[in-house]
């Protein structure tokens, strides 16, 4: 993970979308390191431990490894495992941070409107009960990628989209809210565990084989269950969400094929271009070019 963060000032246009977002970023808080490092982010954001903050918007905080604390004046001490969703509201003291024995990897985005309003009134999410425990779960982390890749992209509109993206979010945790069905035996927990994994380091890819030193499993095992839960290999899983992932950038941003390659952990352009073709039948430069001319 490579730490990013953006704060937006809405436009009229964005205010009468209804939902905007005001803030997104990540970032990686290794063992016995300050936290925060409010040296990154702007006056109306830093915080200490001892004095907390309020904020003036909504904010979605996704904890992907580690654990730690959090506090608010609507809560007790609660205490945030990896896996773990929670909110901020607007004019809610918090404070929160990670063990300092463990440190943590964090998502956010922070958003308001008159639509999410409605949505906190409705009580789809409770101020008093701001966590939802989600897991490792894939899609959460394929969203906050998608959501990071836009803002630094900035293409034409994106500001309409990531508020599409931070929706689809939300969706998503109400929905395991209401079904509380994580996967709960340790085979299902195993795989959820190694496709966030994948999805963590596509950039830099991990062997399949260092990925199961972090998994109870053996190889055949593994292999077995990955492939009755996803229709497909752990190697041929990996390889397509490094092509979709490329197939993202391509659609979504202006890196040259080069660097696409690179972000999706190919050192080779050839093979990169090679791989790409034989899934989806053109070149990575054609495939753009075609998406040009239709647009």
């Amino acid at each position: 993970m490579h730490n990013f963060n953006k704060y937006l000032a809405p436009s009229a246009i964005d205010e009468k979308w209804g939902f905007f977002i005001t803030s997104v970023g990540c970032s990686k808080i290794d063992v016995n390191q300050s936290y925060p490092n409010n040296e990154e982010h702007p006056s109306t954001h830093t915080f200490t431990w001892n004095k907390g903050r309020i904020l003036h918007d909504y904010y979605l905080v996704y904890i992907s490894k580690g654990h730690g604390t959090f506090e608010s004046s609507e809560t007790s001490s609660f205490e945030i495992s990896a896996g773990t969703c929670f909110f901020l509201f607007p004019g809610v003291w918090h404070r929160y941070k990670p063990d300092p024995n463990s440190g943590w990897e964090e998502y956010w985005v922070g958003f308001k409107g008159y639509y999410p309003d409605h949505l906190m009134a409705q009580h789809f999410f409770d101020k008093k009960k701001p966590f939802v425990l989600i897991g490792l779960n894939e899609d959460m982390q394929r969203l906050f990628h998608q959501l990071l890749d836009c803002v630094k992209s900035s293409i034409s509109g994106y500001h309409q989209i990531i508020s599409g993206i931070t929706l689809e979010m939300l969706g998503l945790i109400n929905s395991i809210s209401l079904n509380e069905d994580l996967g709960t035996d340790a085979t299902s927990r195993s795989i959820a565990r190694a496709r966030f994994r994948m999805r963590e380091s596509i950039e830099n890819p991990i062997a399949i084989n260092q990925l199961l030193e972090e998994i109870p499993m053996s190889y055949s095992k593994f292999r077995q269950a990955f492939k009755k839960v996803t229709g497909q290999s752990p190697n041929q899983y990996y390889l397509n969400i490094r092509l979709n992932k490329a197939k993202e950038l391509l659609t979504a941003t202006s890196l040259n094929i080069n660097e696409i390659a690179y972000h999706t952990g190919f050192e080779s352009i050839f093979y990169f271009s090679k791989l790409f073709k034989k899934k989806n039948g053109v070149s990575p430069r054609d495939f753009r070019n075609g998406l040009q001319k239709v647009g």
